[in-house]
């Protein structure tokens, strides 16, 4: 029974960024209803998987929640929506507003139906903007906040994306604490409201936090950008055998570091390594002589030098040898679970943790419309109303013994 036990959300999201959002509602132990169309949700399709429309992308951004599919084109299903959004508290979705207005599903049609709800719109953009219309997919967010310029401006080499999902996955992030304050608001006031959520700004906030500089004032004081961050040597470094991650930067770090490699005469020697203030000053050539100095040993070495030494450091890991990590393994992070039609396999663990009501995956990702009669007997529905939507192809079950498809 997680934090969020007793709230109902019902998703109308798809592909990544609203996906992982409503998946984090879900675990803290909101009911998610997952609506899809008939189509299903493109992400379903991407990744390995062992049955079609259950592949690995769609498995890791849409457990803890529940599934049905309803053709919302059809008047029929465009209802049915509607009715189960009056037992809601959340409607969350990332379809263009205009999209939703042509629907009839814009937040006063919603509202209408219940004025508690917190209707949360994911969008591209600001809606009062010139972009509001346009389409936004997690690569012109990056490009457009500036995170392919940032690399180019670090490395000397062609800009290039994060390659993650970072915008979907940081958007989703703050969606979640959007929802949430609204939701405390409304047990305040008893009154539901519209949020947005924009991609574009969300992004531009948190890269341009770091790297505003100069610019945060009037007249600039510089182009921007964070030096340390923007340093060509800010990266891994390579070691004999490997490679290993280090922030040697305040000077307490500095200090263990040259005693524990007897290296106390530097700061004497040479004015770039004096204080806190040479070595920002001269970061490119102070992270240089750190590239060349981490050649000398294993990392091996390293790892058990810098430990004992108090000074933070962290192996970098590949996607197999993180499974391996001893603190995911002591904490049990990569769980190991039975999926009812997908058999064994290896899910994240919530990160978080609550020392009252701890919030934990309930349920494993749906196949398409597996729970649709469920869910709508549940809001009231009669098996004759049921039938008439399955007649009028407005909804779509799938039976969840052989897989087998009605509607």
């Amino acid at each position: 029974m997680g934090p969020l036990s007793g709230i109902r959300v019902i998703d109308l999201t798809s592909v990544v960024m609203g996906p992982f959002a409503t998946q984090i509602l879900g675990d803290f132990g909101a009911d998610v209803v997952k609506v899809e169309a008939p189509e299903g949700d493109l992400i379903r399709k991407i990744g390995p998987g062992r049955h079609p429309g259950m592949g690995a992308l769609f498995m890791n951004s849409n457990r803890s929640k529940r599934s049905i599919t309803l053709d919302l084109k059809k008047e029929a299903g465009r209802r049915a929506f509607l009715r189960l959004c009056q037992t809601a508290d959340v409607m969350v979705c990332n379809v263009r507003a205009k999209a939703m207005s042509r629907l009839g599903l814009d937040y006063e049609s919603i509202r209408a139906a219940n004025p508690r709800i917190v209707y949360a719109g994911l969008y591209g953009f600001d809606q009062n903007g010139p972009y509001a219309d346009r389409p936004a997919y997690d690569d012109l967010i990056q490009g457009a906040a500036t995170l392919p310029y940032i690399y180019q401006r670090a490395t000397g080499h062609e800009p290039r994306f994060v390659p993650s999902a970072i915008a979907d996955r940081v958007v989703a992030l703050y969606a979640v604490g959007v929802i949430a304050s609204a939701l405390v608001e409304r047990a305040r006031t008893g009154k539901g409201q519209a949020v947005s959520i924009p991609m574009f700004e969300t992004m531009v906030a948190v890269m341009m936090s770091d790297h505003m500089g100069g610019l945060s004032f009037e007249p600039p004081l510089d182009q921007g950008g964070y030096t340390r961050q923007l340093s060509p040597f800010r990266r891994p470094y390579e070691t004999s055998d490997g490679y290993i991650c280090t922030a040697i930067f305040a000077d307490q770090h500095w200090e263990r570091l040259l005693v524990a490699i007897d290296r106390t005469d530097l700061p004497k020697t040479n004015p770039r390594f004096a204080d806190f203030q040479s070595r920002y000053a001269n970061i490119d050539g102070v992270n240089a002589w750190l590239s060349d100095m981490f050649r000398t040993r294993s990392t091996a070495e390293w790892l058990d030098l810098l430990q004992r030494a108090d000074i933070p450091v962290m192996p970098m890991h590949d996607f197999v040898s993180i499974l391996q990590d001893p603190q995911l393994l002591a904490t049990g992070f990569f769980e190991m679970v039975d999926h009812p039609s997908e058999g064994r396999m290896r899910q994240i663990s919530v990160p978080a943790s609550f020392s009252r009501t701890p919030p934990q995956p309930f349920r494993p990702a749906p196949r398409q419309g597996e729970h649709g009669e469920d869910i709508l007997l549940e809001a009231g529905f009669s098996q004759q109303e049921i039938d008439d939507l399955l007649a009028r192809h407005a909804l779509i079950t799938v039976d969840r013994t052989d897989g087998s498809v009605t509607g």
